[in-house]
């Protein structure tokens, strides 16, 4: 059910050739970049009756209009089940407790007497926000994308999820009422491709928004890749992936049971073990049989992914070898089921969350931990974050300098621009200077005309 790779007993090798040998789904961006472009044009030239005709193409619903009126979400609200209403408002407190402690300050940096640099966040002023359809319904991802960029302070927060035919091409319903719950009250009928470029360039119904967040198929990675430079993005989300690097202590009913929890997602998700212990290997690979057979979508999603390249037992030969692994690996979600966990997690460099122990499964961070689950994939986390209030805020520096701190350092920014050959950097400050005798220090003052 799912292959093993033996990186015993030689020195494991550095850097990309490492990398290249651990697991990893086949995912072009690239090539599906040539098959948006058409789609994002598309949006482009004809607005809402692109989305409208795309709509009834990839969804096979043909919607009247693409913004969701106000009334469906009360109304999907209103007939939420009380009990999925109740685990979302816990998912939502937990996640503003968190989020809420990310919040950036203003600071003054004293550089010298009456010259500072004030560093303020400032919110983006729009926000596009994509909570995947399809295979799955995924409130979490509202309320993941929602609660740190309301946390930022964005004034203005649009989503967009699928159309559903099930339900009269608007998105799911569950969908709706994870958005009035969070008062998010613009939301809009559009997927993949169709949302990012419809936020991107604006329609009749949708102003564009300066940023697009959110998971994706290939497709939203695609058209995020398409628009950089144009809008902010989080990232190019590729196949959710779950490491777990555990010892001889784990327990194999948990370590399998987190990797069919994550390869349920999609074909082309990633479940990877990570152990020293063989006898473990052996075990997880037994329980992984009765707890698939027990479990649904086991053809179409979970057998798939935990049979394809991507999927993988690597056996190394001790902690240290398996540090290595899972930072070369850069898991989306990685999991440290070993004796003294906690330590073990210090060390790990590259990873988009982490997991300490028997008792914080990844299941717990995609719904209620109080972390965010909008995390970097395909090795990405070895330079990315996941999202957080931060992803929506600009650093803006302010510069004030009275005139004797200029004065002060006025010589070596005229000796740099000098060296840069960039003259007139350093005539900007000499002008300031004109007919003043105690500012020659090594440079002539210009003559005022």
């Amino acid at each position: 059910m799912i292959s093993r790779i033996d990186l015993r007993g030689d020195a494991l090798p550095e850097g990309p050739a490492l990398r290249d040998l651990l697991p990893r789904a086949d995912f072009d961006v690239q090539a599906a970049l040539e098959k948006v472009r058409p789609i994002c044009e598309a949006v482009h030239h004809r607005g809402d009756a692109a989305l409208i005709d795309f709509a009834e193409k990839f969804d096979g619903v043909r919607l009247d209009q693409v913004r969701v009126a106000p009334a469906a979400l009360t109304r999907a609200l209103e007939e939420l089940d009380p009990a999925v209403r109740a685990a979302l408002e816990e998912s939502i407190r937990r996640a503003r407790l968190v989020h809420r402690e990310q919040r950036r300050t203003t600071h003054t940096t004293q550089v010298v007497p009456g010259g500072s640099v004030t560093e303020k966040w400032v919110p983006v002023d729009r926000v596009g926000l994509y909570a995947p359809g399809g295979r799955s319904v995924y409130p979490s991802s509202v309320v993941m994308n929602v609660v740190p960029a309301q946390e930022a302070g964005v004034e203005s927060i649009a989503l967009a999820s699928p159309a559903q035919a099930e339900f009269g091409g608007l998105p799911h319903p569950t969908i709706l009422a994870a958005c009035a719950l969070l008062g998010v009250d613009e939301v809009y009928a559009a997927g993949g491709a169709t949302a990012v470029a419809m936020f991107a360039y604006g329609t009749e119904s949708c102003p564009p928004a300066n940023m697009v967040t959110g998971p994706g198929n290939i497709w939203v990675a695609a058209a995020k890749r398409y628009f950089t430079g144009r809008i902010g993005i989080d990232a190019e989300a590729g196949p959710t992936e779950i490491a777990v690097l555990a010892d001889s202590t784990a327990d194999p009913v948990h370590v399998a049971s987190d990797l069919i929890s994550q390869a349920e997602h999609d074909p082309l998700a990633a479940a990877v073990l990570v152990t020293d212990s063989v006898e473990l290997a052996d075990a997880v690979e037994k329980e992984l049989e009765p707890q698939v057979a027990a479990t649904k979508h086991i053809d179409d999603r979970i057998v798939p992914a935990l049979g394809g390249k991507q999927s993988a037992i690597v056996l190394v030969d001790g902690l240290d070898e398996g540090l290595r692994v899972v930072d070369a690996y850069g898991a989306e979600h990685l999991e440290i089921q070993t004796a003294d966990a906690a330590a073990v997690a210090d060390r790990v460099r590259n990873a988009g969350a982490i997991f300490i122990g028997p008792w914080a499964p990844v299941s717990l961070g995609d719904y209620a931990a109080g972390s965010n689950h909008v995390l970097p994939t395909g090795g990405c986390a070895c330079h990315s974050s996941g999202l957080s209030v931060q992803s929506f805020l600009r650093g803006i520096h302010i510069v004030d300098y009275t005139k004797d701190a200029l004065a002060e350092v006025a010589h070596h920014v005229v000796t740099l621009a000098e060296a840069e050959d960039l003259p007139a950097h350093g005539a900007a400050i000499k002008a300031r200077f004109v007919g003043d005798e105690q500012m020659s220090r090594g440079w002539k003052v210009p003559e005022s005309k």
